[in-house]
């Protein structure tokens, strides 16, 4: 152990001897955050809806059908009389529910407006803005179709009363930072430990670290060390820089958002490693790090295209990266203020990828290099 914290030391020391690395690694984050907090606005479609139909009538069930028939929302659950769609939102099974009381029907029946309440996951401001947009259409519609039936009495048959929860703002901020975390922090991992080891090969210092008692897995966990604590210090500067700049704060608990971001950052490093077993050069570290962190993490974890809207084969692919789990999970915990527990099976994704990239990159590592 005392090894490991030697070359920790030394790695340490090269950082605090390259200012500009570490003005790279600690400015970036906030930079990023700053330009797509400003920046960025997203459109999304296809929206998971929940029904909870207390009336179970002829006309509730059309005016479910009227949601389900529009292709702008799918019904992926019912609701029983009385339950808590959070569950569901907070799963991200549903990201809206349709809820029809129980004298809808009747109201119809005798002309006067029949409240019906449409419930919005909020998490994720563009899925939000989108979604009510097309539910207001769709309730205008159909009191449309009332009318001309003629069951209208002059006033709108449906009274129809959106609200939306975690966000009702619809701030995209709300929802940018979590996937800006996850996003930045990925690249800054991934790139830090790929170039410190090829540094380590291009400069020829690779071959005393040889001559020492190290043994493989020392040296390498003595590298990652560094970069570990100063993904973390930056994970802690785009969180406390949204609170000042944008007025996100973290609602869950920060011991479950460090817990998560732990996890998403050993696979991180691991990757990191992974990338500079195949590399010679730094040039080569940045550009294979870059293109196979940067471009998955930005384009196929959800943050700034829906998932569901993608191609089935590019969907697929999605579930290989890492940052469309620690997503779901800094999303729940920072907008939502769930704990990690709805979110097991994507922890445990993060765990299985960091385990399996490590023994990789250690094994690639410790074959060609020691």
């Amino acid at each position: 152990m005392r090894r490991i914290w030697a070359v920790a030391a030394k790695e340490f020391k090269q950082v605090r001897r390259d200012p500009l690395t570490l003005l790279l690694l600690l400015g970036f984050p906030a930079m990023m955050l700053l330009l797509y907090g400003y920046a960025v606005n997203f459109d999304v479609r296809h929206v998971p809806l929940a029904v909870q139909d207390r009336s179970h009538s002829a006309e509730s069930r059309r005016l479910v059908d009227a949601f389900v028939e529009s292709t702008y929302f799918d019904a992926v659950a019912e609701l029983p009389v009385g339950a808590d769609p959070g569950p569901l939102f907070e799963r991200r099974v549903a990201r809206a529910a349709l809820v029809i009381p129980e004298r809808y029907a009747e109201e119809l029946a005798a002309g006067r407006p029949a409240p019906v309440q449409f419930l919005i996951d909020g998490a994720d401001a563009n899925t939000a803005t989108t979604a009510l947009g097309y539910a207001r259409q769709i309730a205008e519609a159909f009191n449309l179709d009332l009318a001309a039936r003629g069951l209208e009495r002059g006033k709108p048959p449906v009274a129809f009363a959106p609200r939306v929860w975690y966000n009702p703002e619809l701030r995209s901020a709300q929802f940018l930072v979590p996937g800006l975390m996850g996003f930045i922090l990925m690249i800054t991992a991934v790139l830090s430990t790929a170039m410190s080891v090829v540094r380590e090969k291009e400069r020829g210092t690779m071959e005393q670290l040889r001559a020492t008692a190290l043994r493989p897995s020392e040296m390498l966990i003595g590298k990652t060390i560094p970069y570990l604590a100063i993904s973390l210090v930056a994970a802690a500067v785009i969180v406390a820089a949204a609170r000042v700049f944008f007025g996100v704060a973290v609602a869950g608990s920060y011991v479950d958002l460090f817990l998560a971001t732990v996890v998403y950052l050993v696979g991180a490093l691991g990757f990191g490693l992974l990338v500079s077993s195949v590399s010679d050069s730094q040039a080569m570290a940045f550009q294979i790090g870059a293109v196979s962190s940067l471009l998955p993490a930005l384009f196929l974890s959800g943050f700034i295209f829906p998932i569901r809207t993608m191609p089935g084969w590019l969907q697929a692919i999605s579930y290989a990266v890492p940052a469309r789990y620690f997503l779901i999970a800094s999303r729940g915990v920072i907008i939502k203020g769930a704990s990690l527990a709805p979110f097991a099976r994507d922890m445990a994704f993060l765990g299985v990828f960091a385990v399996v990239v490590l023994a990789v990159s250690f094994a690639r590592l410790r074959r060609r290099d020691f």
